[in-house]
C-alpha cells in the first residue's frame, strides 16, 4: 500500500504515537486543540496548531483519535471546514498482511501484525489495532474500532462507530450494530443490537450506550 507524503496527524494521542512507531513516513506535523502542546513534539513530530487550522493547510490528514464516536465528530468537523474524503490518508503498517481482494477506505489505520484475508471491506476512518484478524467477506463500517487481538470470523458485519474490545472474538455471520461496544475477551455468538454493550463468554447484554 502506498504511503502518503505530507501528512498531518489529527490528535496528539497514543494512537498517533502508535502510527509513528509503526513507521508511517511523510508525517510533517500534528494538529491538536490543546494549546499547551503547541510548539512541542509528540513522538518526535512537532505539534503545529489547533485542528481548525487544517482549513489553511495543503497536506493530507490522518485522524488519530482513539474513541470511535469522538473520531466521527472530529471528521465531521473537518468536513465542515471543507476537507473532502480525498484529503484523508490511509496508513497500513508494513507488517500488516492485506489480501489483494480486500479494500480499505480513506482515513483508516491498520497497525502491526493485522491480517486481512479475502474480500473484506473496511470503511472510512476505521482503526484496527495490532494483531487483529479480519477474515473473508467481513464488512467494517466507518469509524469502527477493533482493539488489539480481535478475531472476526467470516461474513461478520461491524456497524458504524462500533468498538470491539481487546482479544474479543466474533463468530462468523454475526452482526455488531452501530455504536455498540463489545467488552475485551468476549466471545460473541449472536447479533449485538445498535448502541448496546455486550461482554462475557458467551457475550450477553450489559446495557445501552449513551
Amino acid at each position: 500500500m502506498t504511503e502518503a507524503e505530507g501528512v498531518l496527524l489529527i490528535g496528539a494521542s497514543g494512537l498517533a504515537r502508535e502510527v509513528l512507531a509503526a513507521g508511517m513516513v511523510g508525517v510533517v506535523g500534528i494538529l491538536d486543540d490543546d494549546a499547551a502542546l503547541h510548539g512541542t513534539e509528540v513522538g518526535g513530530v512537532p505539534v503545529r496548531g489547533a485542528v481548525d487550522s487544517a482549513a489553511d493547510r495543503d497536506e493530507q490528514f490522518l485522524v488519530c483519535v482513539g474513541p470511535s464516536a469522538t473520531r466521527r465528530l472530529v471528521v465531521r468537523r473537518l468536513r465542515d471546514l471543507g476537507i473532502g474524503a480525498d484529503r484523508f490518508a490511509i496508513f497500513a503498517a508494513r507488517s500488516a498482511r492485506i489480501g489483494s481482494t480486500s479494500q480499505i477506505g480513506a482515513g483508516s489505520i491498520v497497525l502491526d501484525g493485522v491480517a486481512i484475508t479475502a474480500d473484506a471491506t473496511l470503511g472510512e476512518h476505521v482503526v484496527v489495532m495490532p494483531n487483529s484478524t479480519i477474515t473473508h467477506d467481513d464488512v467494517i463500517a466507518d469509524f469502527a474500532t477493533l482493539a488489539a487481538g480481535v478475531a472476526l470470523g467470516g461474513s461478520v458485519r461491524i456497524g458504524e462507530a462500533a468498538y470491539i474490545g481487546m482479544n474479543a472474538s466474533v463468530r462468523q455471520g454475526v452482526t455488531v450494530g452501530e455504536d455498540a461496544t463489545v467488552g475485551m475477551g468476549s466471545v460473541v455468538l449472536a447479533d449485538v443490537p445498535d448502541q448496546q454493550t455486550w461482554a462475557g463468554v458467551p457475550a450477553r447484554q450489559l446495557g445501552a450506550n449513551s
